[in-house]
């Protein structure tokens, strides 16, 4: 069995890691290297213990009036709608063009109105797409522009668009470049970035002790994606009546339990700003290059029989390649059968409207969310597995289609 994802980190970083949480150390030089590596030499980059924690800074630091609106692109992970709402704002969703995973730039015109104050757009899937809409909109009122980098990251290629007020990137667990954690803002306000940094120094340091356990985990989970291990973990949870989705879930969930605005309001730990500046130092985007030909071959060798999400964006990495198809759960079925661990769990979601706006309401975010089937790709997959998935992705979309026919009334005579 294939399995769904492999963690970008090598063996080496994650025993950085494990020796870096015997440091007596503050952190600060690897907290001032990773953010001379992404600012070049501007001051605006701003390294914390994860993307949430920045924006919820952010947002502190700006103080907004209670009521005002923010746009955000309408599929985006669960949590940032929460942490815009913990500051008395209202989300508004906007709704997305399934082609380049975006909304369209009159989209977001639309969803704007007078309290509107500001609009996060995010980069999905690895694609990257302009921030020009938004920018335009931002002359005409005053706007923040604020662009969500977390599943666009490429290297020293890519550390954010200029034109942002704001560009956040994120090293969780399943990021390019992970370091388990952790996350680096570029804020372009220099006044707004003060007032995060002195109300990030009040807060409490994250236990080294917790990021040791966190890279033995990985440690573990790094192994498990080895194809032998990893089939014999499908086995033993099938043979348990265990769902390999929640099992896996659970445990990569990046704040799981609990109050998370108690969890995301930690400064780093001095171990994962040593494995994240490592991690920068080191990448080349070698292994992006690899990842973004092999998804190209894929949409390839799909040849149109399924939607892939994004692929009219001007750049794609294909951090992740998911399919839009009729009866996604039969194709999880199908792929499994055949030895590739197809899922239709994401913690992606499209963002409800408020009750103030029900024009917003993201009809095609939600119907594309309701046809996803996420499938492995990675470098190591090579080019002859690529294609048998895509033959499998292609019968299915044949039996799809025969069964819409036969599901069709008979015209009258």
């Amino acid at each position: 069995m294939h399995s769904r994802k492999r963690f970008d980190i090598g063996w080496m970083d994650l025993l950085v890691g494990l020796a870096a949480s015997t440091s007596r150390s503050d952190g600060s030089d690897a907290c001032a290297r990773i953010e001379r590596w992404f600012d070049d030499g501007t001051g605006d980059a701003f390294a914390c213990l994860s993307v949430r924690t920045g924006l919820d800074l952010y947002l502190e630091a700006l103080a907004l009036p209670h009521g005002s609106e923010v746009l955000m692109s309408a599929l985006t992970i669960p949590d940032m709608a929460r942490v815009v709402a913990r500051h008395g704002l209202v989300v508004v969703p906007v709704d997305v063009d399934p082609t380049t995973l975006a909304p369209r730039p009159e989209a977001w015109r639309r969803a704007a109105g007078p309290k509107t104050r500001a609009a996060i757009l995010a980069h999905l899937f690895g694609t990257r797409v302009s921030l020009d809409p938004l920018v335009e909109l931002r002359r005409e009122r005053g706007i923040l522009v604020l662009e969500d980098d977390a599943q666009a990251f490429t290297g020293a290629d890519w550390r954010g668009d200029p034109a942002a007020d704001v560009s956040m990137f994120s090293f969780g667990p399943i990021k390019t470049e992970t370091a388990l954690q952790g996350a680096v803002l570029r804020v372009r306000d220099p006044a707004v970035l003060a007032r995060m940094r002195a109300m990030h120094a009040t807060l409490p340091k994250a236990s080294q002790w917790e990021f040791a356990k966190r890279v033995v985990k990985y440690a573990g989970l790094v192994a498990l994606t080895w194809r032998p291990v990893y089939a014999t973990f499908v086995a033993t949870c099938e043979m348990r009546d265990r769902s390999v989705d929640d099992v896996i879930q659970k445990t990569v969930r990046g704040f799981p339990g609990g109050d998370l605005f108690q969890k995301i309001r930690h400064r780093p730990s001095t171990a994962m700003l040593a494995l994240l500046a490592r991690r920068l130092e080191h990448c080349d985007g070698g292994r992006t290059a690899e990842r973004a030909q092999i998804g190209e071959e894929l949409v390839r060798a799909l040849d149109g029989a399924a939607l892939v999400p994004g692929f009219r964006a001007p750049l794609r990495t294909h951090w992740v390649f998911a399919v839009a198809v009729d009866r996604p759960d039969e194709l999880v079925t199908m792929l499994r059968e055949q030895g590739f661990d197809g899922t239709r769990v994401a913690t992606l979601t499209a963002l409800p409207a408020p009750e103030s706006r029900p024009d917003t309401d993201p009809r095609e975010a939600r119907a594309l969310v309701s046809r996803l089937v996420y499938v492995p790709l990675y470098p190591e997959l090579g080019s002859s597995r690529i294609a048998r998935m895509a033959g499998i992705v292609r019968r299915h979309a044949g039996s799809a289609a025969a069964a819409r026919l036969d599901a069709e009334p008979t015209p009258a005579a």
